[in-house]
């Protein structure tokens, strides 16, 4: 037992010293380990292999931060892999707290925004079939959104004369966008 314990102290001090052999040996010894912990944590065996390599990963990285007189490597990846446990079911958190808001905001939005795209193109069509005077008004009133007497002041013209034109370009929009009974014919 004792000869074991030299032995993995001495992969520390290789280990922290950035020898890549040291790094196969950690690995070959702890990565059973650190997988049963994932597996265990997570219950899925692709995110412990994910966390597994992340741990050997991190552990690489930060070898510098590890002293072999301080504890021994074993217990200092078995540290790595509870925080990489912990970063991953955070992650499912956060992956099921976006998923829940955006079925909360899908299930409230009433129109896609899809759904609002055509209908502005379908608008713009439409307008573009008006006479010029009309056009202007129902522009301002869509697209400006002022009101009956902001446009009158705006084109010149009397307040009658622009809810005239606003009821008469409604009512044939209305009448374009009716479906009847009948198919639609060219």
């Amino acid at each position: 037992m004792a000869s074991e314990s030299v032995d993995d102290q001495a992969l520390g001090t290789n280990f922290a010293a950035g020898d890549e052999w040291a790094l196969r040996e950690a690995y070959a010894r702890w990565s059973p380990l650190v997988f049963r912990l994932a597996m265990r944590s997570l219950g899925d065996r692709t995110d412990a292999e994910d966390v597994t390599q992340q741990v050997y990963i991190s552990a690489w990285r930060t070898r510098e931060g590890f002293d072999p007189s301080r504890s021994a490597l074993s217990a200092w990846i078995v540290g790595i892999t509870r925080h990489r446990i912990a970063d991953a079911h955070e992650a499912r958190s956060r992956v099921r707290r976006i998923e829940q808001a955006l079925v909360a905001e899908a299930s409230v939005r009433p129109a896609g925004e899809g759904d609002e795209i055509v209908q502005r193109v379908m608008v713009a069509e439409e307008l573009e079939r008006l006479e010029p005077v009309p056009r202007r008004v129902m522009q301002l009133a869509f697209y400006e959104q002022l009101s009956h007497s902001e446009i009158a002041e705006t084109l010149g013209l009397p307040v009658g004369t622009v809810k005239s034109h606003v009821r008469r370009s409604l009512s044939r929009l209305r009448t374009r966008w009716e479906v009847g009974d009948e198919p639609y014919r060219t």
